[in-house]
């Protein structure tokens, strides 16, 4: 129960993708007075793997951290806004406007239409920082649109709260849409002054309709498949830990990738697989040859040395079993190409 509580809310943090807009003329026209905006650079840093169930709790929020789970991404950033005057050809400081942006975004595993709500706070503001006005701006790739709704114009010297509805065009089935990612813009104006902008994304998410269910996830997010209630596979896979094979172990180890390269996989189940069953597997009617990593991961065959995979022998229905329990995972994770995840053995 530890383990899957782990697994259900754990999230992996993201420095924000940002760049500030360099001032610019309005009209063409110089001007010696300018807004000028810098967002923050948090730093990259990783936790616990996250989503083992499609109704995992939303992504918690860090100041300045993009915080995913497999469904849900809370982005939390701060923005400074110079109020500058440029006198006899060096910038004086006028005022300056400090506030945060904190989005809440919700993905759905059954639909790839979905919403996102985010508040800008009141700003703290000195000298003239006091009157600067904001509009906001999203825009999405991927086959889906984005759709902002926020009272543009608003004036930084109070909160206010906008929304993102996304909506996706219908995707066929076994059709995967690129990946994607939201890009906000914001654009500050101050009567007599040039304006400002600044810009960052958010984590990126894939929509897709492979198994014939339509929805989307935040492919950065690792999940986790549970193989406990397959006796002689899930043995075999904790054996190997056992002797120090770490791929897939959600206990601190790197996480497989998914491959849909069906020419690949054979080639890598025959590279582990192309050998007699054993005397006694045969007598006890174990002659399924079942290999970890799978052979349907970038980490399968013989990618990885002797130490960090495995061949278990198993009864065919169990085999078969676990088949089905990864196409299962798949669907209701919408887990493809290259896509991160754990195993729970």
């Amino acid at each position: 129960m530890r383990l899957h509580k782990l697994l259900t809310v754990g999230v992996v943090g993201f420095g924000v993708l940002a760049t500030a807009a360099a001032p610019s003329a309005v009209a063409g026209q110089q001007s010696d007075a300018q807004l000028r905006v810098s967002i923050s650079s948090p730093k990259r840093e990783a936790s616990a793997p996250a989503g083992s169930s499609a109704r995992a709790a939303a992504a918690s929020c860090t100041v300045n951290r993009i915080t995913i789970n497999r469904f849900s991404e809370c982005e939390w950033v701060t923005v400074h806004v110079d109020v500058v005057k440029v006198v006899n050809g060096r910038p004086v400081l006028e005022g300056t406007a400090d506030f945060s942006v904190k989005h809440q975004m919700t993905l759905k595993a059954t639909s790839a239409n979905w919403s996102e709500k985010f508040t800008v706070s009141k700003a703290r503001t000195t000298g003239k920082g006091k009157g600067v006005r904001v509009n906001v701006s999203a825009k999405s790739g991927g086959g889906t649109k984005a759709s902002v709704h926020f009272p543009q114009g608003h004036t930084l010297d109070s909160a206010a709260s906008g929304t993102v509805s996304y909506t996706t065009g219908a995707i066929a089935r076994k059709k995967i849409n690129p990946k994607a990612k939201t890009t906000y813009g914001y654009t500050f104006t101050k009567p007599g002054y040039s304006p400002g902008s600044v810009s960052y994304a958010s984590a990126t998410y894939r929509c897709d309709n492979y198994y014939g269910t339509t929805g989307c996830a935040i492919t950065e997010a690792p999940t986790a498949i549970n193989l406990i209630t397959l006796p002689r596979i899930s043995e075999g896979i904790r054996k190997l830990r056992s002797r120090g094979g770490h791929y897939g172990d959600p206990n601190g180890g790197k996480p497989l990738h998914w491959m849909i390269n069906a020419t690949q996989q054979k080639k890598n189940r025959q590279a582990v697989c192309s050998v007699p069953v054993p005397a006694d597997m045969r007598r006890a009617g174990r002659t399924s040859c079942d290999e970890y990593p799978f052979a349907s991961t970038y980490e399968g065959g013989t990618y990885l040395p002797t130490g960090q995979r495995t061949i278990t022998w198993v009864k065919k229905n169990e085999n078969d079993a676990q088949g089905a329990n990864i196409t299962n995972w798949r669907r209701q994770f919408h887990v493809m190409d290259h896509d991160p995840f754990y195993v729970i053995a």
